[in-house]
């Protein structure tokens, strides 16, 4: 099992690199990137994950330009060198660390291409740990890293070519890695009642052109904080150290017969005391679980084995009322984000499952009024 990667001094146990230091099978290291033009033109996230333990390594595209979701997806058996990030169509290169990646998707049947640079535009920030126990077993244990920054080289979508230049077009990108729910679904046993997650995710990295804001906040039904955090770290150049910006507080408006937020404000401190408040106008939206390994395909799921090698793509219509029941689950949304006269772009990415106190749902039915 060894590769070329264990010729390097960065052994954490006694075994190869291939090997993870856990058994656990959901263990899971990945990328994720967006790409916008700082408006609702179109909106791109792609991922590549390994899963050690599963044997499989993945990735996928989804584009949504013009209301039409574009997929391209890739799965292939892991092997030895976990330096191999190719997938098909797919791979990513770190041409320097922590600093620049290189993502491309080759051409390929599915309408959907790219070959472009991301270079960060703050230094990498390594957020709080992640830390979900659940009946016992541990449910989530993981480590990120998040960046903002811009991207440059060349983009198609179907018929249409976009040249990516870093002065509007834009994004954000994390590192995670530990464990997680991935692969096929497990026997549920005393889970069978209980979501794996309920209540709210509320996630927004975003960028002004002095400095970034990395905001998180996950809250149960009833009102307790699994993690939280939010930081503003100044742009690669300018003075300064990252500044806590104390406990992320949030107002959410939602479209009527809907989960969908319309607006926001997040409510958040500086060191000195001074109360920040941000107006958040989310641009375009994009249901980022459908079709990518992130929501409920039964027949999808990241780490879920495909065999040695499988390539897909579809696109689904998000204006067709046929097509709305599909439509649930995480929202990524490519926003716009206000703040003391400033103006700033970014991912809002949330997802708002079952009750709610806070927002006065009691079920998983209840929309807002």
């Amino acid at each position: 099992m060894l590769s070329p990667l264990d010729d390097y001094p960065i052994h954490q146990i006694a075994e190869p690199i291939r090997h993870v230091a856990t058994s656990d099978r959901n263990f899971y290291d990945r990328y994720y990137f967006n790409l916008h033009g700082c408006s609702d033109e179109l909106f791109l996230v792609t991922g590549m994950g390994q899963y050690p333990n599963l044997g499989v390594q993945d990735a996928f595209a989804v584009v949504i330009r013009n209301g039409i979701h574009r997929v391209v997806r890739a799965s292939r058996e892991l092997g030895n060198d976990r330096m191999d990030t190719r997938v098909g169509p797919f791979r990513i290169e770190v041409l320097e660390g922590l600093k620049r990646l290189r993502v491309v998707l080759e051409p390929n049947a599915f309408g959907l291409a790219m070959d472009v640079v991301f270079e960060g535009a703050i230094e990498a920030f390594h957020e709080q740990r992640h830390f979900i126990r659940q009946f016992g077993r541990v449910l989530f244990d993981t480590s990120r890293l998040a960046q903002t920054g811009c991207w440059s080289g060349s983009l198609q979508i179907g018929y249409e070519s976009f040249q990516i230049t870093p002065d509007r077009w834009w994004g954000t990108r994390d590192r995670s890695w530990g464990v997680r729910p991935v692969g096929e679904a497990e026997p549920p046993g005393i889970r069978a009642t209980t979501p794996v997650i309920g209540g709210l995710w509320s996630y927004a990295p975003m960028q002004f052109r002095d400095f970034s804001i990395l905001y998180i906040c996950q809250e149960s039904g009833t009102g307790e904080r699994a993690l939280e955090e939010a930081v503003r770290i100044p742009a690669l150049g300018r003075p300064g150290k990252p500044e806590l910006l104390g406990r992320p507080e949030f107002e959410f408006e939602f479209v009527s017969g809907t989960r969908r937020v319309k607006r926001a404000r997040l409510h958040l401190a500086l060191p000195s005391g001074r109360k920040l408040e941000i107006g958040v106008t989310p641009l375009l939206p994009m249901y980022v679980g459908v079709g990518t390994g992130y929501g409920f395909d039964a027949d999808w799921r990241h780490g879920m084995y495909q065999g040695p090698l499988k390539v897909e793509g579809f696109s689904l219509d998000t204006r067709d009322p046929a097509n709305q029941a599909r439509l649930f689950g995480l929202i990524d949304n490519v926003a716009r984000f206000e703040l003391d006269g400033d103006v700033g772009y970014g991912l809002f990415e949330y997802m708002l499952m079952g009750p709610s106190a806070r927002f006065g749902f009691k079920s998983f039915e209840d929309v807002a009024p």
